[in-house]
């Protein structure tokens, strides 16, 4: 089987986050670019499907400006994936959403494959929209939120559960499929030593920035304004008490009198 999992460099939580000079975007100085936590299930799906099926190759593709994109990159080789894809942003371009998706439709015809995995957000932006509407740009059926993705071979079918406001939704879908990984068989695993240093010396291939523009155009639909940090927190406020019934009274006075929650 061939699995293709696209990947998404964001901050590292501790990174300390400033916007750029200009105001409209983040200033990358400074930060680690990290997988972000559904993109690790999706890696650590596809290695366990990989695993499942003997013959099966993965492969990881990360779009984005250099070097962010090497870092996850090679994070995800370090885990098991066999071969790994950098999709190089055009300079001075910020890809709004159908950008992104025609450009992960771009590379996703360059290497066909049964399967392809994203996870069902990403840690910065968290739109929600990549697998959707990237089995719409290809023409494939496409699910998100998914949970207990397999393969039954014997029938050729992909089975999966959904979590949906009305209860669980089992599927059963033949290939290819799109999915948008909400957790894996496991937690993900952590790469072992060897396999890091190892995975230094793996070859990533390329898509240059100028594959991207014939495909996709270099006009954004749309453009960011301003980029803001949320303000920052004001702290906590310790409560003393001696019994619950009094830390709950201390409690509710403070909300109503201090932080105006309650009228």
């Amino acid at each position: 089987m061939e699995i293709l999992v696209f990947v998404k460099p964001v901050p590292e939580a501790e990174s300390r986050l400033r916007p750029r000079a200009d105001g409209k975007g983040l200033d990358p100085e400074g930060v680690k670019w990290v997988l972000t936590g559904y993109d690790e299930s999706a890696v650590e799906q596809a290695l366990l499907m990989k695993e499942a099926l003997a013959g099966s190759h993965v492969r990881s593709v990360s779009f984005g400006p250099a070097p962010r994109g090497e870092e996850v990159l090679r994070a995800s080789l370090a885990l098991g994936c066999d071969s790994a894809t950098w999709v190089e942003q055009p300079p001075g371009i910020e890809p709004d959403s159908t950008d992104l998706v025609r450009t992960l439709a771009l590379v996703s015809r360059r290497y066909p494959a049964d399967l392809i995995l994203l996870g069902k957000q990403a840690g910065d932006h968290e739109g929600g929209l990549a697998a959707s509407a990237l089995a719409a740009a290809l023409g494939r059926p496409g699910f998100s939120f998914v949970v207990n993705l397999r393969f039954e071979a014997a029938r050729q079918r992909f089975t999966f559960q959904r979590v949906a406001e009305e209860g669980v939704e089992s599927w059963e879908v033949p290939g290819p499929i799109v999915v948008g990984l909400q957790q894996a068989w496991n937690d993900p695993r952590t790469a072992k030593l060897q396999n890091i240093l190892k995975s230094r010396r793996m070859p990533i291939e390329k898509v240059p920035a100028s594959e991207v523009v014939a495909a996709v155009g270099d006009h954004p639909r749309s453009t960011v304004e301003q980029f803001l940090l949320p303000p920052p927190r004001t702290g906590a406020k310790m409560v003393e008490f001696s019994t619950p019934e009094e830390a709950a009274q201390k409690l509710v006075r403070l909300l109503r009198e201090e932080a105006k929650v309650f009228p």
